[in-house]
């Protein structure tokens, strides 16, 4: 709870205003009742039009003063919860982007898009009703108890006994609702988590006709989400009824033994009965907005155990690591010069699995690559291959061995600098919503227009942007639906090489491509001065590397040159064959 509300230390003079004003309006309010009674027993009774006039005038500056000190209240509760909101939205975001990939992937897409929109609306609205209505509430009883003893305390007493009763049922109440509001949210999560996957998968749902069966998932996941908050909700609801029924008990005591007392013993007037009962109709009221508060607060109380949980949860230190060395490559990186892969970069008895599981991914795995060198990466799926550079990029770091660029282990270099000179095109090509030429300059910001089409000429997209109806302004859909796979791959290659990285990482980010445009594009990389890491499945793309690696089931079974493996890996031959042989044999 302090983690949360911290955000709120920011807006507390706002917070203070609205609250000093909410209290000036609570104090005006209060006094209303009993300038009421003094109308009634000092002028009506009395027939004393002046007494009248003038409590009357008193009384309708005191509901302007209420008036206008509500209005200044609304006013700054808003400022301090909205701008609490914004600050807690952004943080939260801002440490989602901090975290390493292995801890990224413990929360659903779906449930982060939740916690840092509708979780934190709901804390923001709950801030704004805390300053505005909740603390409004508690002011409103106790006042309206003190004010009804003040007035009569024989008629007082009867409020005063029935509000305890009330809060204890209400505080129970309350403890009850804020744990069923968490499932809630953990419903609302599913169906989001649902709707995501339908409306990323359409195309696929479509071709193979299960519209019917996805809308039926679809709909059972409603159906949950449904059941949960309606049962919440009717929790919550059965604060009203039995508010209405004791304080309406309470209010008809008052009103029998308070016409008693007026005509029998005469220990009290019928302005003190009138005062006493507004009182209990005030203290009714606000009781009856309990419902709602408890409500609010309970998911409230849901949502800000769901934002804790991600502000809150460990990091391993990939994702922003500021590890220190002071050789001269670590020091060029660290102050923000361009840096040059000078010697290799190597891999040492290397040994992997992905965290919360024990199959090794990748075993004993070495080998050295000099700068400049293209680097091949071959083998079936699952082999490796992809975590292979995922740990060159620090996405995760290797349980065993080292990884060292230029002689210096990459732990010791800053994560943003380390990544600041590599070039990653990844196996599923993401582009965002914008022009062709914002989503090629996202790779480097700072890009001319020259460098991005130039960066899109290797890229072997150049000419396909021309043709585009605007060019390199053609405005893409979210995703780039407006691309055809081989072009989606292609820009993104470009984004990468617009950032003239030192190493360059293509993850089978050439597969869409025909054999013709993928040849032009390989030349085009033996022009660049950087080491190329290329993930591929085909013959044709490793034929010309320096080195190529064969993963088999995370372990590095051959190394070598294409003519190297062609004469000691049985494997690598027959994958060969799979892809010429028989061109071979007809030739």
């Amino acid at each position: 709870m302090a983690l949360i509300f911290s955000y709120l230390r920011k807006y507390r003079v706002a917070a203070f205003a609205a609250l000093f004003m909410l209290l000036l309006e609570l104090v005006v309010e209060l006094i209303q009742p009993y300038l009421i009674q003094k109308i009634i027993d000092d002028g009506i009774q009395q027939e004393n039009l002046s007494v009248v006039w003038m409590w009357g005038g008193v009384l309708l500056v005191s509901a302007v003063i209420a008036f206008a000190a509500g209005i200044s209240s609304s006013f700054y509760a808003a400022h301090a919860s909205q701008g609490f909101g914004a600050d807690l939205r952004e943080s939260l975001y801002e440490r989602v982007q901090s975290f390493s990939y292995a801890v990224f992937n413990r929360f659903a897409t779906s449930s982060l898009i939740i916690r840092l929109t509708g979780d934190i609306t709901q804390l923001q609205d709950t801030v704004f009703m805390g300053l505005r209505f909740a603390t409004r509430v508690p002011l409103v009883v106790i006042g309206s108890v003190i004010m009804a003893l003040v007035v009569n305390v024989q008629l007082g007493l009867f409020l005063a006994l029935t509000v305890p009763i009330l809060l204890l049922f209400i505080f129970y109440v309350m403890k009850k609702v804020s744990v069923m509001f968490r499932t809630v949210q953990k419903r609302l999560d599913e169906v989001n988590g649902v709707a995501q996957e339908n409306l990323i998968g359409i195309r696929l749902i479509r071709v193979f006709v299960r519209m019917g069966h996805e809308i039926e998932r679809f709909g059972q996941s409603i159906h949950r989400l449904m059941t949960s908050t309606m049962a919440a909700q009717r929790f919550a609801e059965t604060t009203m009824p039995f508010i209405m029924l004791v304080m309406n008990a309470s209010i008809l005591l008052i009103l029998w033994f308070g016409r008693n007392d007026i005509n029998v013993t005469g220990d009290a007037t019928m302005g003190e009965v009138v005062a006493v009962v507004n009182y209990a109709v005030r203290t009714m009221g606000s009781l009856s907005m309990l419902s709602w508060i408890v409500a609010t607060i309970s998911r409230a109380n849901a949502s800000r155990h769901r934002i804790s949980e991600v502000l809150q949860t460990d990091e391993n230190g990939i994702g922003n690591a500021k590890g220190k060395d002071t050789s001269a490559s670590s020091q060029a990186m660290a102050t923000g010069k361009s840096y040059t892969l000078k010697d290799s970069v190597e891999y040492e008895q290397v040994d992997f699995s992905y965290p919360g599981s024990d199959l090794h991914v990748l075993e004993k795995v070495s080998f050295k690559a000099r700068a400049g060198d293209r680097i091949a990466i071959m083998g079936a799926t699952g082999s490796g291959k992809t975590s292979l550079v995922q740990l060159l990029l620090r996405l995760y770091d290797p349980d065993q061995g080292v990884i060292r660029i230029d002689g210096n282990n990459i732990e010791k270099y800053p994560v943003g600098d380390l990544r600041g000179f590599i070039g990653y095109v990844p196996q599923e090509a993401v582009l965002f919503t914008g022009t062709v030429r914002e989503n090629i300059a996202w790779g480097n910001p700072q890009a001319s227009d020259e460098e991005v089409k130039e960066a899109a000429r290797k890229a072997q997209i150049h000419q396909t942007i021309e043709a585009l109806p605007n060019g390199y302004d053609t405005l893409l859909g979210q995703r780039g639906v407006n691309l055809s796979g081989g072009q989606k791959q292609r820009l993104s290659i470009a984004r990468a090489l617009v950032r003239r990285p030192q190493i360059l990482i293509l993850d089978d980010s050439t597969s869409a491509l025909d054999v013709k445009t993928e040849a032009a594009l390989l030349h085009e990389l033996t022009q660049l001065s950087c080491t190329t890491f290329l993930i591929t499945q085909k013959i044709s793309s490793t034929s010309s590397a320096d080195l190529i690696l064969l993963l088999d089931e995370g372990r590095l079974i051959a190394k070598g040159t294409h003519h190297e493996l062609m004469q000691d890996s049985e494997l690598y031959r027959r994958i060969y064959e799979s892809q010429f042989g028989q061109e071979e044999r007809y030739a």
